[in-house]
């Protein structure tokens, strides 16, 4: 079962970066356009698509990355609990 939750906990810390660089992607004019950049909106769009429909950007500024890292951060310590 502790492995189990590992490499859950892996794979939240890696998709939290995604979401990061997804984020900081936006700063940089036509970074998006690049193929990192296409792979990185590939692998978190999904995700945030979820949290763009139910939160709707406020002045132009969407918040979808920031709830979605809080989300997986709760999942982690969610995890965390089942560890012991």
């Amino acid at each position: 079962m502790n492995s189990l939750v590992n490499i859950l906990q892996d794979l939240i810390y890696v998709y939290t970066l995604v979401l990061v660089v997804y984020a900081l992607l936006s700063w940089f004019p036509g970074a998006r356009d690049s193929r990192f950049g296409q792979l990185i909106e590939r692998l978190a769009y999904p995700y945030l698509s979820f949290f763009d429909n139910l939160i709707p950007s406020i002045g132009g500024v969407s918040f979808s990355v920031l709830i979605g890292v809080v989300v997986l951060q709760l999942a982690s310590n969610g995890l965390n609990i089942l560890r012991f």
